[in-house]
């Protein structure tokens, strides 16, 4: 990495003038640094903000003032480094960084030239061997939820992987980090200790708010609350660093607790600019709730078990509360997929509360023609691959639901039969109207398959979306089970539909449901 950092005409030492804030962790970490920077751009600051992934365009892994760099910026830093990389190149060895090393360096060159007062970098996978651990000297680091994910390269127990992100800890640089269960929290005093820097743990948002006033969150989820004051933290610090005044009175009778294996950081009053911060953060594809009509999507990029709960969590009382229909017609879809070494199964299992009438697999592409999909593209693996990966993922959950038969009384034995599809009649449990074959209910009807996100919400929306232009469709072989779906759906008063498991999948979703995104 620093080869290619000093080819394209940075020096490490360069990266110090970026007053970084460097964050890791397994889940959060993005929600993490859009609270952090929210906060700072309140102060007055200019701010850099590197995260991944993208969602729809990858303009949104460098921002400025917490808006993705415009395409001309994007097109001219491209070329600049991509020349310099080019032209110094060894004869031997014709070799150009990896894409998230390029990106990495790329943005390291917009924020130096566009001169930013800080940088918030998001760690891509790890820490100690990720290509942003190239940084020296951050102004502080950040360590959000650990939980067991990319077990493939960074280990497949929670202490390997908190190894690996105690990593990104530098001497005499201030850390804080949430609590954490007892072994890992153990690793990162550890990793503290050799580095050597202080590491603090972040007391409970809780402490932060006045009795009579609780702290508003931009991003919805009760698993947000530890992210903010994480965020809280960060923020005070670097701020209290860059001798910044008005960064939060201290709390009366708060300390710092040595006795414990990792000290408590002190709570604070947030400053205006902090509370407003939290408020206002945006960050799309976390927790998001879009309201189209007779349809309500629910939108969380959660691909761990942890945040698969988080999420499960969030959507049960989300959805809860939303207004229900007078007839109560209301219809429960799940949208979903999982890559790379996760659990799929797992992950399935934690959403199975969540009661859908029926669950939809497809890959993360937009379209089955890669015409217009470059940002949704996947050089590593085939379209074979991916479709093979969701009709694992299908029986995965036809297994799931068989085994729940007998269990839960939304699958008992149908009601009553009329006409050539069957009857649609309201769980009176539940109040939302499932499918009623002319037979006993099949256990493999409530999934389908589709080769894309697009044919995958053309099915669910059946043209009741009005921010949603399905495109012409030929050819378009319906399965029986999207039929007799496609009945139910239409004439439900309201269709809620979870799209969750991975952040790719969210982002092809964004993209065909706010066409501005990709503006």
């Amino acid at each position: 990495m620093r080869g290619f950092l000093e080819r394209s005409g940075l020096k490490v030492e360069d990266l110090d003038q970026l007053n970084i804030i460097h964050v890791t962790g397994t889940k959060g970490k993005g929600s993490t640094c859009a609270f952090t920077e929210r906060i700072l751009r309140n102060y007055g600051l200019k701010t850099g903000f590197y995260s991944s992934p993208h969602l729809v365009q990858v303009r949104e892994r460098i921002r400025i003032n917490g808006q993705p760099i415009s395409k001309e910026l994007f097109s001219k830093y491209f070329w600049q480094v991509y020349n310099r990389l080019e032209e110094t190149k060894d004869p031997g060895h014709a070799s150009m960084p990896a894409y998230f090393r390029f990106l990495t360096i790329m943005a390291f060159h917009v924020f130096l030239q566009e001169k930013v007062d800080l940088a918030v970098v998001e760690v891509g996978i790890g820490g100690a061997y990720d290509c942003t651990n190239i940084i020296r000297k951050p102004i502080v680091c950040g360590v959000s939820s650990l939980g067991i994910d990319h077990t493939s390269i960074l280990g497949d127990t929670i202490e390997k992987i908190a190894w690996q992100k105690g990593g990104i800890f530098k001497p005499g640089v201030p850390a804080f980090t949430v609590p954490q269960p007892e072994r890992p929290l153990e690793v990162l005093r550890e990793r503290a200790r050799e580095s050597p820097c202080p590491l603090y743990l972040c007391p409970d948002l809780d402490a932060f708010e006045e009795d009579d006033k609780a702290l508003q969150l931009g991003l919805a989820g009760e698993h947000q609350r530890s992210n903010a004051t994480l965020a809280l933290q960060l923020s005070r610090a670097w701020l209290q660093q860059q001798g910044y005044q008005g960064t939060g009175e201290l709390k009366p009778g708060v300390e710092l607790l040595g006795k414990r294996p990792v000290p408590l950081a002190p709570a604070f009053r947030p400053s205006g600019s902090m509370v407003q911060g939290l408020q206002d953060t945006e960050w799309l594809g976390r927790t998001q709730v879009l309201q189209h009509g007779p349809v309500t999507w629910f939108i969380d990029g959660a691909h761990t078990t942890s945040s698969v709960q988080a999420c499960v969590r969030w959507f049960r009382q989300a959805a809860l509360n939303e207004e229900k229909p007078v007839d109560g017609s209301e219809v429960r879809v799940l949208l979903f997929n999982a890559t790379g070494d996760r659990d799929t199964a797992a992950l399935l299992k934690l959403l199975l509360p969540c009661r859908f009438d029926y669950a939809v697999f497809c890959p993360n592409i937009t379209e089955v023609s890669a015409v217009g999909n470059a940002d949704q593209q996947n050089f590593n693996v085939t379209l074979e691959n991916m479709l093979t990966r969701c009709l694992e993922s299908q029986k995965k959950w036809n297994r799931l639901m068989e085994e729940k038969v007998g269990q839960d009384l939304w699958l008992s034995p149908p009601m009553q039969v009329e006409g050539v599809g069957g009857l649609l009649k309201p769980d009176p449990l539940r109040g939302s109207l499932l499918f009623v074959p002319s037979s006993e209910r099949p256990l493999n009807s409530n999934s389908l398959v589709f080769p894309c996100i697009s044919h995958a919400l053309q099915w669910i929306t059946q043209g009741r979306d009005p921010h949603f232009q399905a495109p012409a469709t030929k050819g378009l072989h319906l399965h029986p089970v999207a039929g007799s779906g496609a009945v139910l759906l239409k004439e439900a008063a309201a269709i809620r539909v979870l799209v969750t498991g991975s952040l790719h999948l969210v982002g092809g979703v964004l993209k065909l449901l706010d066409q501005s995104l990709s503006q």
